[in-house]
């Protein structure tokens, strides 16, 4: 039982990362000006590599609980798994929008897993400690940055702000679901390996609170949240994103790089 919540616990991790990944990889070529074209990019190297040590970590589990079956590899599990296997947050999936909406997504998932890879450096499981203690030091880079672009933006121009607003109305009702625990979250907080992301929530809000307040932005009221993406009941986005990750996999079975 321990085995199958470290599996889907790692796999979770991995998904937020890769599918977040993928989202900021399509501004490639497109960012407003070279230098932060290039930072985003960056960003987006640095989550997809989280996502691989996860996903390895992630495979080296499957097949140890699972001797007699096909082996899992980071890439079966990234490129052969559906949509409704996928436990990424849905903020992670939705459309990148303008560079203001992007902006703010980022800002909102990097100060969570600033907070969540700070204590997971305190895993009971080495592995997962290990991948939290490297990942962190790239996430403090992503929350520093996106965090100077939610103040740039917010307290620029009339535009900007609005953008920032607007953007603002449509990622909040989608950060409830990254602090309420799904079953395996519990489970893995639990067995001493895992955080409850509840635990995180009034740390989270503080960041939020004090970069919004430089950003003459308004925290909004609590209110009704989206949530499903934990149990894999994903928006239509999600299908779109892994039609095209997964093209080439499906198309040529096994083929390799």
């Amino acid at each position: 039982m321990q085995s199958q919540t470290l599996i889907n616990y790692s796999l979770y991790l991995a998904d937020n990362s890769l599918i977040l990944a993928q989202r900021n990889a399509e501004w490639c070529g497109h960012g407003p000006v070279l230098e932060q074209d290039i930072a985003l990019t960056n960003i987006s190297l640095d989550l997809l590599g989280q996502a691989r040590s996860l996903y390895q970590y992630a495979a080296e589990q499957i097949n140890a609980t699972n001797p007699g079956a096909a082996p899992a590899t980071e890439d079966s599990l990234a490129y052969l798994r559906d949509v409704y296997a996928f436990r990424n947050c849905l903020i992670n999936e939705l459309p990148n929008g303008d560079w203001g909406q992007t902006i703010l997504r980022q800002f909102f998932f990097s100060a969570y897993q600033f907070l969540l890879y700070e204590k997971l450096k305190q895993s009971s499981d080495e592995t997962l400690a290990a991948i939290a203690e490297k990942s962190l030091k790239e996430v403090t880079y992503h929350l520093r940055w996106s965090s100077e672009w939610v103040i740039r933006l917010g307290d620029g121009t009339e535009e900007s702000n609005a953008r920032m607003n607007k953007a603002l109305d449509e990622l909040w009702p989608f950060t409830g679901e990254i602090f309420e625990p799904a079953a395996f979250e519990k489970a893995a907080a639990e067995a001493g390996f895992g955080v409850d992301p509840a635990t995180l929530k009034n740390a989270w809000m503080e960041k939020v609170t004090d970069i919004f307040t430089q950003a003459t932005l308004t925290v909004p009221a609590q209110g009704w949240m989206q949530t499903g993406g934990k149990e894999g009941k994903h928006s239509e986005h999600l299908g779109f994103i892994l039609a095209e990750m997964q093209f080439l996999q499906r198309a040529y079975p096994n083929a390799q790089w």
